[in-house]
């Protein structure tokens, strides 16, 4: 009898383990392109720059369609947390702030009983009151020596969050690399500071490897005497692109899409970095390009580093078995493709986000998905994960039966909607475009209009030079991409009659998409006006 009672504890217990809520630790980079990530064996792959993150691949799953839905930091980042695209969230462009009630993924972890921290990056204005712990930078922060802030910090500071929004906030300087700093708070928080009685969600979020670039000293040998691999459409561009990306007989090109080289007049990298104009093309493009990508390579060893030290944690802790952890980044980044740098556009290298998944409970090692996945799914997916369901005012779809399945074929979407609104902003001047995006193609329509006709430029935080075009007007054009057998996007088919059936179908599917996201510019006329006159063109 004595055994029989000690046989059903045991198998109790054994069940409680099995059903135990997971702990979530969401780690996230800022502009990390896939093919800067090794698993995905594109042309960085041998450098070995991320072997930490490759384990991760190893260990889990990759999704090789995961893309974001608009290519900016801020709207991307509020997708996350609302599971919603930016015109319904209100976040599609960096000016938009995400207020305490609208940061739902947080809430809905909290209701499930989760511990909810996040630390690093947050970039919505708004503090993220709804987590029970927060250390974040301000705005897009610091390299090196970071201010972050937190309910905690030592120091009262008021930070202009917004053109409307100017907050007191507690404030703690912390002397070191950012992605060191940020990886010593999340550490800290894991090892002192939550609640030990309930499942952990942690949102781990680095600043690096945005823009600027400024690694840890400690790699500055890193490829110094490596020569890094180019892409072929950084010196031939071939048919890529339109009107609407280059102008009429290219007579927008010296200003459309920041470049590496001297091609933008406006903003090239090299100009950025502070390079010497007077060295004319192609030294100059072949110097910045090898210059500024190293710069990016070594801030993205730094992450993967750090990375290396949660799941040195988790390992010794013996929290690995129990703890899902998913890896991704914001947005994609443009690494001279096209002659093009930053992000924005829906070309693969922006569009695209790398999305990695390991949960040894659920999860067979070294597997791939093709499914095509958003970033609107991912706060679904997380719930679900968490034991939830996905909430009604969510747009996103849940992906955790991808996660569950032996089956990696198997999917929840078929094709993903894009928008980036910013028209020509930032010097980047990127036209104001949407599509879609399926397995095999790709339809884009350049509206090339600011969404706000009456926009005061010099009133705008992205208008952060005189030489801002947001009023500029560019050409409307389509752009059509058969994706399997142009993977690099060198040829704009669109037009051609072998492939009039696929884009009609494309454009059919691309009107319901807008409908299905709540999107139909009623509120922007002079957009739908354009939208309308050149749908058929």
């Amino acid at each position: 009898m004595k055994l029989f009672i000690i046989i059903q504890i045991c198998f109790c217990w054994s069940f409680m383990a099995q059903n135990k809520q997971p702990n979530i630790i969401f780690i996230m980079t800022d502009d990390h392109a896939s093919q800067a990530v090794g698993a995905y064996g594109m042309r960085f792959a041998r450098l070995n720059p991320t072997p930490t993150i490759d384990k991760l691949a190893e260990e889990g799953v990759l999704f090789e369609n995961a893309f974001c839905t608009n290519s900016i930091c801020t709207p991307a980042r509020a997708t996350i947390m609302t599971g919603q695209h930016g015109h319904v969230n209100g976040v599609f462009d960096l000016e938009g702030k995400l207020k305490q009630e609208n940061q739902y993924l947080a809430h809905e972890m909290n209701a499930l009983g989760y511990e909810t921290a996040i630390v690093g990056k947050w970039h919505l204005k708004h503090a993220p009151e709804a987590f029970d712990y927060y250390n974040v930078l301000p705005l897009q922060g610091d390299y090196y020596n970071p201010t972050l802030y937190s309910r905690e910090g030592k120091e009262k500071q008021d930070i202009k969050f917004a053109q409307d929004l100017t907050r007191t906030v507690n404030t703690t300087k912390y002397e070191g690399h950012s992605s060191d700093v940020i990886t010593d708070i999340s550490l800290e928080w894991l090892k002192t500071m939550r609640d030990k009685s309930k499942p952990f969600f942690l949102m781990h979020h680095f600043k690096a490897p945005h823009d600027k670039f400024k690694y840890a000293p400690r790699y500055k040998e890193y490829l110094a005497d490596t020569e890094l691999p180019e892409p072929a459409s950084l010196w031939y561009n071939a048919n890529n692109g339109s009107e609407g990306t280059r102008g009429k007989n290219d007579s927008l090109v010296h200003i459309i899409g920041s470049s590496v080289g001297h091609r933008n007049i406006i903003r090239n990298k090299g100009k950025f970095l502070e390079f010497d104009q007077s060295v004319t093309d192609p030294q100059y493009k072949r110097m910045v390009y090898q210059d500024y990508v190293k710069r990016y390579l070594r801030c993205v060893k730094g992450v993967d580093d750090n990375i290396k030290r949660l799941l040195d944690y988790l390992e010794a802790e013996g929290l690995m078995e129990n703890t899902i952890i998913v890896y991704t980044s914001d947005q994609g980044f443009m690494l001279g493709e096209h002659d093009y740098v930053d992000k924005r556009w829906m070309y693969e290298e922006s569009l695209r986000i790398p999305f990695i998944v390991k949960y040894p409970k659920m999860i067979k090692p070294d597997s791939k998905t093709d499914a095509v996945i958003n970033n609107t799914d991912v706060a679904p997916t997380l719930i679900e994960l968490a034991g939830g369901e996905t909430p009604n005012y969510m747009q996103g779809k849940s992906f955790k039966s991808i996660l569950s399945s032996s089956e990696v074929s198997v999917e929840t979407r078929k094709d993903s909607y894009y928008r980036y609104w910013m028209h020509m902003a930032h010097q980047h001047n990127n036209p104001a475009h949407f599509g879609i995006r399926t397995k095999d193609y790709k339809l884009i329509f350049f509206y090339g209009l600011d969404y706000d006709i009456n926009r005061n430029t010099d009133e705008q935080l992205w208008a952060d030079n005189p030489e801002s075009v947001s009023n500029f007007k560019t050409p409307p054009a389509w752009e059509f991409y058969d994706l399997k057998n142009d993977p690099e996007e060198m040829d704009n088919r669109y037009g051609q009659e072998k492939y009039a059936t696929i884009i009609s179908d494309l454009k059919t599917r691309l009107k319901a998409l807008r409908q299905e996201v709540l999107e139909d510019d009623s509120k922007h006329p002079h957009i739908k006006q354009v939208v309308d006159q050149h749908w058929d063109n």
